[in-house]
């Protein structure tokens, strides 16, 4: 068993109430304080949520005792927070996408390296069980060499998340760097592969503010020529999502697989035969990725998604968002160029 993890959460998000936090007390952990851009939204969380302390600033947040802190503010602010984090001396868990920038990307996991901290991006789908199923067996051979993926991860955004995400490009609102960067880092744990290059295109079908994209369809050439397509949407209500896996000996095919319940079916399809496959242990995908992260700071693994994932994903989605602005085929930066830096 892990450590009890006392964390700081910087941001009262809805993902900290709704996901987090009872991950968090599923597995011992605790939420010591939370700090807010709002000091009335921060108590209304505390009181609601049984967080005992409420910061002001960054630098009261980074004086509480704690061993961790999860960031969950909107993406213009992850940099910085998680730098002063990862400075202070705490493990950090980031939300997705890492930073808005690679260089912004790459300052954080250099902090977290310099100060010999754990660092994590919360890139839930990896705690999947239908993801872990199908990443098993690809590695296994079941579907023989892949050839291609198709992500179908079009929702309807939820009322209460229709903010930001909507109307605000300064913090990376839109669909790409909401919904694309999972699929980005679906692919990669998935395939056990790299994202070469994307195409894409975006409409803005009437939900996101003027100049916002709020459904997209990328195409992204992996190593070994594996093709993968991915329609992201906030304006989908009806359409489940969907993770396939096509290969020259087989198909793996997963229904309600996007999404951030251990739920989902999978069926392996070999010349007209379909298998029903067993995915499993249906667990809380946060619980599995806190449990993932609290072992990693007991030098036990690593966070199901490292600052180096965190960086490649981001990396994918900013070459989809730049095809989306040129209508040409962007080279995604490979991870090497934060593996390497200093």
């Amino acid at each position: 068993m892990s450590r009890p993890l006392r964390w700081v959460l910087v941001g009262a998000s809805d993902i900290a109430a709704t996901r987090m936090i009872p991950a968090m007390r599923a597995l011992g952990q605790e939420p010591v304080a939370v700090l807010s851009s709002s000091v009335d939204r921060g108590k209304t969380f505390a009181e609601k949520h049984d967080v005992p302390a409420v910061v002001a600033t960054l630098d009261d947040a980074l004086s509480v005792p704690a061993d961790a802190v999860y960031v969950s503010t909107t993406n213009e602010l992850h940099r910085d927070q998680a730098v002063a984090a990862a400075a202070a001396g705490r493990h950090v868990l980031c939300e997705k996408p890492l930073a808005m920038t690679l260089e912004d990307a790459a300052d954080v996991v250099r902090a977290a390296r310099t100060a010999d901290v754990v660092l994590g991006t919360n890139h839930h789908l990896r705690g999947s069980p239908v993801i872990r199923t199908i990443q098993r067996l690809v590695a296994a051979g079941a579907v023989g060499r892949p050839l291609a993926v198709r992500i179908h991860h079009a929702v309807e955004l939820p009322q209460r998340l229709r903010g930001w995400r909507l109307d605000r490009p300064d913090a990376g609102g839109g669909v790409v760097l909401d919904i694309t960067v999972h699929d980005a880092d679906v692919l990669r744990f998935v395939l056990g592969r790299e994202v070469r290059d994307a195409t894409a295109t975006a409409v803005n079908q009437g939900l996101a503010a003027p100049g916002l994209y709020d459904a997209a369809m990328a195409v992204l050439r992996m190593d070994d020529d594996v093709l993968a397509y991915a329609h992201d949407a906030f304006t989908v209500p009806h359409a489940g999502t969907a993770l396939e896996v096509h290969g020259t000996e087989a198909s793996l095919v997963a229904t309600e697989a996007m999404t951030q319940e251990p739920d989902g079916d999978v069926v392996l399809r070999r010349r007209g035969t379909v298998s029903p496959v067993q995915a499993g242990p249906r667990e809380d995908l946060y619980v599995t990725g806190l449990r993932a992260f609290a072992d990693a700071t007991e030098g036990r693994g690593r966070p199901l998604a490292t600052g180096v994932d965190g960086f490649a994903s981001l990396a994918i989605a900013l070459a989809v968002r730049d095809a989306l602005h040129t209508g040409t085929r962007i080279p995604v930066t490979p991870t090497i160029a934060v593996e390497n830096a200093a």
